[in-house]
């Protein structure tokens, strides 16, 4: 799933734009834009917007969810779209972004927040509101933007950050006036400002990279939140988190009493549903519709989610060592026909997803992996077998040197509709010789498969937190990122992506280029994107301001205020 670093159970990177998710834990609602309003137009949302006026106080919400992850640091490399989803709800929301990308600050967290270009340099200024405090006491100031960026910028201070794009462009915080201001100078004219810190930011406790990276494995550490919720209750073998507001906020009350996130796989979460113990849950199969199409007072949610979904193989493995038999292993695959499998029974049809740099209703999207030659060639496929020296044996499946073509894909989930993928591309890769062995493994193993490389092919699908596809061009396509591992990456692309990349200042031309590359890189066929999708959810009728989280999916690149979710009166 896509841009920051994907999201689902897998780690997440980019703290603002990818994350990653097994491809089809639909437990949940998984499922260029600044300021000077250059948000490509869409009107795909569709997440109950209301004014607080027509919601009242009180009242619980239980949703479903893929994993408690074991990471709780939601900068940290190890942590998923899941970790987000969680420190939302009591982790500072100090910039927020209307559903067509735009970010804005929240006003409890920030008097000023303002961009400048200083001495050639592009300078963001943060102020924090007096009111501003982190639940241990501690002023929320100049040293929590400092604290996120050092975390942030590079793996190389003994931190596992999750994305260092953005950051890394940074040279320098500092203290303004007074400390409630920050001071953000980055090392030139950077074309993508908003960037950094829409994520939120971290308390100067985590600064040291040993807390940073290990502090909250399993302890999600309240007193380092800030915001209308903290934590109530939280189980970590019964993979259960619960908030209550937080009688240290200084702004607009929550609305709920309570809310909880309970893991669940899809079969249980669909069934909590139908028994009313959760509020809300993802219906994005035709099986899952149909299972909730009678119930009562409920609301069905459409939405274009602004996800991805990928398929990948592992180059490092000896099977996929050549280059021609990633080809020809991809080259088998019938997109269209993984489409109609997905998409039955929900009458949703959507233009080539050929990028996971943009989408297709963004300005600069081409199909870059149509321009990387990808098509899909039964015939094709069998020849590059052919001349990279696999022969097919009497059972059909290709051999050399005695070893026969066989590969393993884990699916992390136990939907029909998943199942029914997997096979797909299974009898897809026997048409040409390729063994697939589809191994069905549990949920919550599948940020640990996918980490510890435990595959030889995987499919992931990430979300896209904002618009600005081109700036996390390096999480997708760097060695080490831990989005990516296919192993197709080299020291000498990571450096062609800093020089004709994210060396340029302009962001319609540093996209333009990104694009380009991005063609010339599928031809290393390590991954390539398959379809994005909707996002559809059922939730109880009343329940408004869906999905306010990061990479969750009603509200296309929205990220609202926590304490917004409500019930209508």
């Amino acid at each position: 799933m896509k841009q920051q670093k994907l999201m689902g159970a897998l780690a997440l990177t980019g703290a603002f734009a990818l994350v990653l998710t097994g491809c089809a834990s639909d437990t949940g609602d998984n499922g260029g834009s600044g300021d000077d309003g250059s948000a490509a137009e869409t009107s795909a949302a569709d997440y109950n917007p209301q004014p607080r006026e027509n919601l009242k106080e009180g009242g619980t919400v239980n949703f479903p969810i893929n994993e408690i992850p074991e990471q709780l640091n939601s900068f940290h490399g190890d942590g998923s779209a899941d970790t987000a989803r969680v420190a939302a709800w009591y982790m500072p929301q100090i910039l927020l972004q209307k559903p067509d990308g735009t970010p804005y600050k929240h006003d409890a967290y920030l008097d000023e927040w303002k961009i400048d270009t200083v001495d050639g340099k592009t300078q963001i200024t943060f102020t924090f509101t007096d009111e501003a405090t982190w639940n241990d006491g501690t002023p929320m100031d100049w040293t929590a933007i400092d604290a996120t960026w050092k975390a942030s910028r590079s793996t190389e201070e003994g931190f596992v950050p999750n994305a260092t794009d953005g950051y890394k462009e940074i040279e320098k915080v500092e203290q303004g006036d007074t400390p409630k201001t920050a001071i953000v100078t980055f090392k030139g004219e950077f074309a993508w400002p908003q960037m950094p810190f829409l994520t939120g930011i971290i308390h100067p406790a985590l600064a040291d990279p040993d807390t940073f990276n290990s502090a909250m494995i399993d302890d999600p550490h309240a007193e380092w939140g800030a915001g209308p919720y903290t934590v109530d209750e939280f189980d970590a073998n019964k993979d259960f988190i619960s908030f209550k507001p937080n009688d240290k906020w200084w702004g607009d009350k929550p609305l709920l009493d309570t809310v909880t996130f309970k893991g669940m796989d899809s079969q249980a979460s669909i069934n909590a549903f139908k028994n009313g113990e959760i509020d809300m849950v993802g219906v994005g199969t035709k099986d899952r519709l149909a299972q909730v199409k009678d119930m009562k007072d409920i609301e069905i949610y459409r939405a274009q989610q602004t996800a991805n979904t990928l398929l990948e193989v592992d180059a490092e493995k000896p099977q996929f060592a050549d280059v021609k038999v990633r080809e020809a292993f991809f080259k088998a695959i019938d997109i269209d026909q993984q489409k109609k499998i997905a998409w039955n029974g929900l009458d949703y049809e959507e233009e080539p997803a050929g990028s996971l740099t943009l989408f297709s209703f963004q300005p600069g999207y081409s199909n870059a992996l149509e321009e990387a030659g990808y098509k899909f060639d039964v015939e094709g496929a069998k020849k590059l077998l052919d001349e990279a020296g696999w022969k097919e044996g009497s059972d059909g499946i290709r051999e050399k040197d005695g070893v026969k073509l066989s590969v393993t894909y884990p699916i992390h989930n136990d939907d029909p509709t998943q199942k029914a993928l997997a096979q797909s591309i299974q009898a897809q890769e026997k048409a040409i010789g390729i063994d697939v062995k589809v191994d069905v493994r549990p949920a919550n193993k599948f940020a640990e498969d996918y980490n510890s490389k435990n595959w030889d092919i995987f499919s992931l699908r990430f979300t896209s937190s904002d618009p600005f596809g081109a700036a996390w061009f390096c999480q997708l396509y760097c060695q080490d990122m831990g989005l990516n591992l296919s192993g197709v990456q080299t020291p000498e692309m990571d450096e062609r992506i800093h020089e004709e990349v994210e060396s340029i200042n302009d962001p319609e031309k540093q996209t333009a280029a990104a694009m380009k590359l991005e063609a010339e890189i599928f031809q290393d066929w390590g991954l390539i994107p398959l379809y994005n999708g909707p996002s559809i959810s059922a939730a109880k009728t009343g329940l408004a301001n869906l999905t306010p989280e990061p990479y969750v999916g009603l509200d296309l690149f929205g990220v609202q205020p926590v304490e917004n979710v409500g019930w209508e009166k």
